[in-house]
């Protein structure tokens, strides 16, 4: 058998003082890049020169730099809603219902306004494995609603004020909120549909502004201002809002 089919492509190791630790070997690494996210944990990108037992030893020289941001982690995990029975749930066309059902898998189904997620009646609805395919669930109805709703706005400024563009994909990316390709694609985050309108609206007219100053000089700022008034305080204020969070 080939080398290439017994590489370990991830590997979880226990690292003392730091808990659990993701390793992943990435081609597109240059160099070792830890990241310390909310949900997700401490994962390290291992490029390919790089053995993870290297890996490992270099991840005790960064302790006390991980161990910072776990805690910042925590303070942001600590603001996850925990759903149950009397959670009052909505987002902007569904709302969220809990049902039991006598079998062993967890299902859900979208429809007629609701986000029926169904769950096996001996587990309790705080389980972490239940709390996890809720929030996949909710995420689903958001992908649907912004396939919905989010193209349709970005037609709307763009007659509006005149800009150009090619298409809208809508993805579920951990880090952006948006983006404006080369080609002039506009990439919207389904989790835009959880944002005030304002803020919403500012992202989608941050990336139809890329589509003419493709980056953030002084130009793409006047720019942004003249179409949606006084720009550098709507991006502080998306600035409050967490992707993962919700």
């Amino acid at each position: 058998m080939s080398s290439s089919f017994l590489r370990l492509t991830s590997v979880n190791l226990h690292i003392d003082g730091i808990g659990k630790v993701l390793f992943e070997r990435s081609d597109k690494a240059k160099r070792l890049s830890i990241s310390v996210r909310p949900l997700k944990g401490v994962r390290v990108a291992v490029p390919p020169h790089i053995s993870f037992e290297k890996a490992e030893q270099l991840i005790y020289t960064k302790a006390d730099w991980i161990k910072e941001h776990q805690a910042r982690m925590q303070q942001q995990e600590q603001q996850v809603t925990v759903y149950d029975h009397n959670s009052e749930f909505k987002t902007k066309y569904h709302t969220l219902r809990l049902l039991t059902h006598a079998r062993y898998d967890m299902r859900c189904v979208i429809e007629n306004g609701y986000i029926n997620v169904f769950y096996p009646a001996f587990k309790e609805v705080n389980d972490t494995d239940v709390q996890k395919f809720i929030r996949k669930s909710i995420e689903e109805a958001y992908r649907k609603e912004a396939k919905q709703y989010l193209p349709e706005r970005v037609a709307y400024f763009a007659d509006k004020f005149g800009f150009e563009y090619q298409s809208v994909f809508i993805k579920n990316a951990k880090s952006r909120w948006g983006s404006c390709s080369h080609m002039n694609n506009i990439n919207l985050n389904l989790h835009l549909m959880r944002l005030p309108d304002a803020l919403c609206d500012y992202v989608i007219l941050h990336e139809l502004a890329h589509t003419v100053e493709k980056n953030h000089g002084p130009r793409f700022w006047s720019l942004l201002d003249s179409v949606c008034g006084n720009a550098r305080a709507l991006d502080k204020k998306l600035k409050a809002y967490r992707i993962s969070i919700f």
